[in-house]
Parts: structure tokens; sequence; C-alpha cells
């Protein structure tokens, strides 16, 4: 009896406790259902997101960079850019000598681009600037033989390059002045009347990052090389401006020559008579 007894309470329990169970299952199912659907939908979008950002920083850096040649043409043309990268020579490694030697045509395209075996020996290789490490003069060329070569391809051409003074004073080479375009001395590029650096003007001007870090011969001449053609039109005109006010001011001084020879010797003959 007992057990009959407790069988008609458990049948009377056992739905209040079956609909309280489902209503539990049913409310905990629900809450634990809405965050599975929301992770998976952060899910989704996390994944979706990195392919959305994905194209983004590739469209950055497959942006067509600006030193980047846009011609095939590797002829050795009207104007060349130059860029020299040094080394330390001497006891205490103070001194630079040439390491590296970059020539790049108007396109920007290489020309030439030899490491150099410096006369001296090299005590400090400044790889942190020049990018230059001892492998890479194990079969340089001989000094000498660069030199040579660069006189050769820059003869009669418009050199363009930063501080070219000091890449010329490596070479131990001279140009004419007149055929020098320098990026560290054209007017509208300098500031409050001093050069700025290289990699400020490609900043400012060409909207690119160079030099961060080691340098590169090959970037920083065809940095300079934009510079130029970029300004070239302005930039001739000047040169030309500043021509003509020289052969001007030589002509003045040639025509004043006579005229105080003449104004002397009347001078003279008074004094005489």
């Amino acid at each position: 009896m007992g057990s009959q007894l407790k069988n008609p309470k458990q049948h009377q329990l056992n739905p209040n406790w079956a609909q309280h169970r489902e209503k539990l299952k049913s409310r905990g199912s629900k809450p634990s259902s809405k965050p599975s659907e929301k992770s998976e939908r952060e899910t989704q979008k996390t994944i979706l997101g990195k392919r959305k950002e994905r194209p983004n920083a590739e469209s950055d850096d497959s942006e067509p960079n600006p030193l980047t040649p846009t011609s095939s043409d590797f002829s050795l043309t009207d104007a060349v850019a130059m860029d020299c990268e040094m080394v330390g020579v001497s006891s205490l490694g103070n001194k630079s000598a040439l390491g590296r030697v970059t020539l790049v045509n108007k396109w920007g395209n290489v020309i030439y681009d030899e490491y150099v075996h410096p006369v001296d020996r090299v005590v400090d290789f400044r790889t942190e600037i020049s990018g230059i490490r001892p492998r890479d003069l194990r079969k340089a060329k001989d000094f000498r033989v660069v030199q040579k070569k660069v006189a050769e391809l820059i003869k009669g051409r418009i050199l363009v390059g930063h501080a070219l003074r000091n890449d010329l004073k490596a070479l131990l080479l001279s140009h004419a002045k007149k055929d020098l375009r320098d990026t560290s001395e054209y007017q509208p590029f300098l500031k409050e009347g001093r050069s700025r650096a290289l990699r400020h003007l490609a900043v400012d001007f060409l909207g690119v990052k160079i030099q961060n870090g080691e340098h590169c011969s090959i970037e920083d001449a065809r940095a300079a090389m934009l510079l130029y053609q970029k300004n070239k039109k302005q930039w001739e005109k000047s040169i030309k401006d500043f021509i003509r006010l020289k052969e001007k001011q030589k002509r003045r001084k040639q025509k004043k020559k006579p005229e105080e020879i003449e104004a002397s010797n009347a001078n003279h003959t008074a004094i005489a008579s």
C-alpha cells in the first residue's frame, strides 16, 4: 500500500515537475541559444572584418609607390641621378670613403650600381645607415675602376642628387656647376634658407617615406630624380635666368673696362699737359 500511496503522489508531482523542468529548459535554452547565435555572428563578423581589413592593408601596401619606375627604359638619359653610401676608414673610422655608388636614369631605372672597395682599410661599415656589410665588399670593384666608369656616365649630362658635393668628393670627381641639380640647394626646397634632409623632402613633396633605418642608394637616387622631374620646368627656368643674369653682369663689366681705361687715359693726358 505504501508503495501504491507513493506512486499517486509521484504521479501527481511528476507533471508539475516535468512542466517546471520544461520551463527551465525552455528559459535556459533561449539564453544559451542567443549567446551562441551572438558568438557565431561575432565570429562571422570577425572573420569578415579581417577579410575587409586585409584588402585595405594590402591596398595601402599595394598603392603605387612613386619611386617605382613606370618605364622599362634602361637607357642612359640626358639627366642621371646619383647617390653614394659611405663607410668609415682611418684608425678611428671617422673618415668617409666610398662604399657604394648608384646611378639611375630619368625614369628611375638603375644604370649603374656597384659596391666599392676603398683604397684604405674599412674600420666602420656604418651598416645602420649605409646598409653596407662586410660581405658586400668581398666582391666589390676597385675604387679607380668605379671612378672611371662613373666619370664616363655623367660626362656632359645633368647630374641630379642630394648634397652632390659629398658624393663627388668621395669619388674625387668634379662636374660642371651649370649641370648640377642638387635637391639640397634648390631654393623652393629650403626651409628658412637651410637645406633639408632628403627624407623630409620625400615626405613633403612626394608623399613617400624613405631612409627608415638603413639607407638604400637606389631609393635615394630615385627620390632625388623624382623631385627634379616634378619641378623640372621651374627649376630649369631658374637656371636659365641665373645664367642670363651672370652673362649680363659679365657684359657690363667688359663694357665698363674700356670706359675706365679711356677715363684713366684722359686723366693722365690732362695731368701731363
